[in-house]
């Protein structure tokens, strides 16, 4: 019981995903493909909230639930990084038509192919750790 509002959480987060067509290929396609601005509006608006909230939780000085004050930290000013690594994340997404989120969501909507996609994430995730410390960071 511990851990149910977590699981409640993550099956609204679902229905959100369902309901607002985040999972369904073509709308990625269309992303991509510059034809509709659905998923340009869907993203640019979890953007815009995401940057509002983490504002005000830094300017309120917000605590965690056991009372320690947040800690954002800053990032790395490496362009070449982040870069590198959407390119990678961008061809994968346009290869499987599914990103991270949505892969657990299509599960639950009974696409069992998508475990193909999970187990290479979670392969590339093992891999990059491996060869992590030999990379130009």
């Amino acid at each position: 019981m511990k851990y149910l509002r977590y699981i409640i959480i993550g099956i609204l987060f679902g229905i959100v995903m369902t309901k607002s067509e985040a999972i369904s290929w073509y709308r990625i396609q269309e992303m991509f493909r510059f034809q509709s601005f659905h998923m340009h509006g869907i993203m640019g608006s979890a953007l815009a909230c995401g940057i509002i909230v983490t504002q005000v939780l830094k300017r309120v000085q917000a605590k965690s639930i056991e009372g320690n004050p947040l800690k954002i930290a800053p990032k790395a000013n490496s362009v070449v990084r982040y870069l590198v690594g959407g390119i990678i994340f961008g061809l994968g997404w346009a290869l499987t038509g599914a990103c991270p989120g949505p892969m657990f969501t299509l599960i639950g909507n009974g696409y069992a192919v998508i475990l193909v996609v999970i187990g290479s994430a979670m392969l590339g995730t093992f891999f990059y750790g491996l060869v992590r410390d030999r990379l130009p960071h």
